[in-house]
């Protein structure tokens, strides 16, 4: 008679093996989905939820796949501990990239946060462009691929993410490394103009044509890339043809294609009708006293235009004197980076501006900008969804800017209007149904407040209806099929993913 034990090991053996020789999926970010912290002298992980993790997590875990990526700490451990427990909690294997504080300094903060962020945000005034932080950068992306090249096996499939690691593929093709390779995108690429400022431009380009797909968030941006390519590489030919286009250029061709990024719209809207949800929602406005509750959530940071976006709602509120005492403006704005001296001054001129409308405005029982200067939880955040009566979402560039279709997805009354900035990624799909606005132009914007804020019932509610109805067909689960997809990887990871409930998000992961 068989040992039920020993049975149940050699099957589980046996499905590894057959997960193992299907090949994995493998994702490789700045970041693994999970924290190192220390608690009471011992280290414990925290879950860092977001949109990327809850479309991604059901296929690793389906097919028992890899997370590569920092662990959040730069402090002598071993993290194997933790993260090996981490990993029996999620159900998928974390693997930790170290960092000293230098490299973290050179290469995150540095050449990703004071040169590429910029710099593909159409804001190279702000751009350090230091070469020891090159240095750091190429250091830290060929220690990436060199755990890539031991971790994986020759079928997996490897998915690295965002403008931290574009140099990863090519340190792994001169290693040799075989595999498929593709990348995303995160954020905008910039026109030629601002790229060119690049001193590295030549080196970044060819490390992201030795992808073998590259995806970003929109045609504007591939289109870009492309323009790139063609004008800084020789020998380089492009078929425009078709929707996935393949540049050509000595010894391998490249699928260049646009996939924009979504949420998990059902999820969103399912918490967003909770009892608890509602009742607190009308607690919010109803201590607010205001007709109209305008909300903004952002990171903080310069791309995210919440200077200029209060200065349109001081313009609003000198020029459309109807608007006092109705309408309020709740600026949520999450910590970030606050180690870096332009955060810092950002934060004091928020500040500033918000004491200055305050100060000039304000009436007894009213009061026009409320601030909130904290990370919120996700039951906090789908609070100030419902309770909005007009969404305020005006970066001066973003890649796609998930806030937008996180509050359409939690406006299940369909009573909100979106006022979109038209340099977000998102403004391609929902165009038709925002209130589209030059971020730059504070009387454009203050038009747009207005506008929202006197909108009839029926317009109100039949925009909404088809902003939420367009989101609803394109979720993250959507873009993690389509991209999978023109990967060609169906054998690797295509399957449906089930909306299981995920944890609480702060709007710190914007």
């Amino acid at each position: 008679m068989r040992d039920p034990v020993s049975t149940g090991k050699a099957l589980g053996e046996r499905r590894q093996r057959k997960r193992r020789s299907a090949g994995r999926l493998v994702i490789v970010s700045n970041r693994l989905p999970v924290s190192l912290k220390k608690d009471a002298g011992e280290w414990q992980f925290q879950t860092s939820p977001g949109g990327l993790v809850t479309a991604l997590a059901p296929v690793l875990r389906d097919k028992g796949g890899l997370w590569i990526g920092w662990p959040g700490t730069t402090k002598a451990v071993d993290p194997i501990e933790p993260l090996a427990v981490a990993s029996k909690d999620i159900g998928y294997e974390l693997k930790p990239i170290p960092l000293t504080d230098r490299e973290f300094n050179q290469y995150y903060c540095g050449f990703s946060n004071e040169i590429l962020w910029p710099l593909f945000h159409d804001l190279q005034s702000r751009c350090n462009f230091d070469p020891a932080y090159w240095k750091a950068y190429q250091v830290v992306n060929r220690r990436f691929a060199q755990v890539l090249a031991s971790s994986t096996d020759r079928n997996d499939y490897i998915w690295v993410h965002d403008y931290h690691l574009q140099l990863v593929a090519k340190e792994l093709r001169r290693m040799q490394v075989k595999n498929k390779l593709a990348f995303f995108l995160h954020i905008p690429f910039p026109s030629p103009d601002i790229y060119f400022k690049l001193p590295w431009r030549l080196q970044l380009l060819e490390g992201l044509l030795a992808y073998d797909l590259v995806g970003f968030q929109t045609w504007r941006d591939r289109n870009n890339f492309i323009h790139c390519v063609e004008t800084l590489v020789r020998g380089v030919h492009v078929d425009h043809r078709v929707r996935v286009t393949t540049i050509k250029i000595p010894g391998r061709e490249i699928k260049v294609g646009s996939f924009p990024i979504s949420i998990d719209f059902k999820e969103y809207a399912r918490q967003a009708a909770d009892p608890e949800v509602t009742k607190e929602a009308k607690r919010v406005h109803h201590a607010m006293r205001s007709s109209h509750i305008i909300l903004g959530v952002d990171r903080l940071d310069y791309s995210k235009g919440i200077p200029e976006r209060l200065q349109a709602f001081k313009h609003a509120l000198e020029h459309y004197p109807g608007l006092r005492g109705k309408v309020s403006l709740v600026e949520v704005v999450s910590p970030s980076r606050e180690d870096i001296p332009e955060y810092g001054r950002l934060k004091a001129e928020i500040e500033r501006l918000v004491g200055e409308i305050n100060g000039r405005f304000t009436q007894p029982g009213w009061i026009p900008v409320h601030y909130v200067y904290r990370n919120l939880e996700r039951h906090e955040l789908l609070v100030y969804y419902r309770a909005a009566d007009v969404a305020l979402i005006t970066p001066l560039k973003d890649g796609m800017n998930l806030i937008a279709k996180e509050y359409c997805a939690a406006n299940v009354d369909d009573n909100g209007v979106l006022i979109l900035s038209e340099f977000a990624g998102a403004a391609s799909q929902m165009r038709r149904e925002a209130l589209l606005v030059n971020p730059y132009d504070v009387e454009s914007v203050a038009s747009a407040i207005h506008r929202a804020c006197t909108m009839g019932e029926a317009e109100r509610r039949s925009r909404m209806k088809r902003l939420r109805r367009s989101i609803a067909r394109r979720d993250v689960f959507r873009w993690v099929d389509s991209f999978l997809s023109a990967a060609d990887a169906q054998d690797v990871a295509l399957v449906k993913s089930p909306r299981k409930p995920v944890g609480k998000r702060g709007a710190g992961t914007l």
